[in-house]
């Protein structure tokens, strides 16, 4: 019977990596998916969805992401193997072990501690030895550990925060989702010398992201 829940898996990994590569051309990026395996970071009841291209709900009311909309983040941060990555949003760690795969360092912030410490298994399980994992704090990022090459934001602002792009290098690259609670668009911004540009990608939904310079949690309540 295991044998045949393996097969299973692996079919439906196989048909979801040649559906991902008619959308997004990056074929570093999805070797690199491939090699984690999804469904070590999803609760077993859901372990038959692990390839399906669709986001599935961890603990703590969070997500873990549609692959599409990994593969199009991932690739939109056009990472190089001496990158220092920020991830905020660390949620199941499965983004976080591929950002690991792609880059020298990855510091990755949630702000559930429960969240973290299993992360934190699953990817020392994986031989993910250049992350680092915090508890987010009241500021958005990790400013004393920046400039960064490269910030990934796993959840919605209601504008670019101005925090993380001053924690972006030169060239630096954040990509994050800005919009309301109900839809936002996926926006890659990436630092000039004197300015930013801004590159739309496409439409996306995710949980509110809570801190300065984004949502508070009197935003969320019903009926605020």
């Amino acid at each position: 019977m295991k044998g045949h829940k393996e097969s299973s898996i692996n079919e439906r990994k196989a048909l979801l990596f040649r559906s991902l590569r008619k959308e997004v051309h990056d074929d570093r990026i999805l070797n690199t998916m491939m090699s984690v395996p999804r469904e070590n970071f999803i609760d077993s009841n859901s372990r038959n969805q692990a390839y399906d291209d669709v986001a599935l709900p961890i603990e703590y009311g969070q997500t873990i992401s549609q692959p599409l909309m990994v593969a199009i983040m991932v690739s939109a941060l056009m990472l190089g193997r001496s990158d220092n990555v920020l991830e905020i949003g660390t949620g199941s760690g499965y983004q976080t072990a591929i950002l690991s795969r792609l880059s020298r360092n990855v510091d990755s912030i949630d702000r559930v501690p429960e969240l973290i410490s299993k992360a934190s298994i699953k990817l020392q399980e994986l031989n993910c030895n250049n992350v680092n994992l915090m508890p987010a704090g009241s500021d958005l990022g990790c400013k004393e550990r920046g400039p960064y090459d490269a910030i990934i934001v796993s959840a919605a602002a209601p504008k670019l925060p101005n925090i993380l792009l001053d924690q972006l290098k030169s060239d630096g690259r954040l990509v994050i989702p800005v919009g309301s609670q109900d839809s936002q668009e996926l926006m890659r911004v990436i630092r000039n010398v004197e300015d930013y540009s801004i590159h739309v990608l496409t439409s996306c939904k995710f949980v509110p992201l809570i801190g300065k310079d984004a949502w508070s949690l009197e935003d969320l309540r019903p009926g605020s």
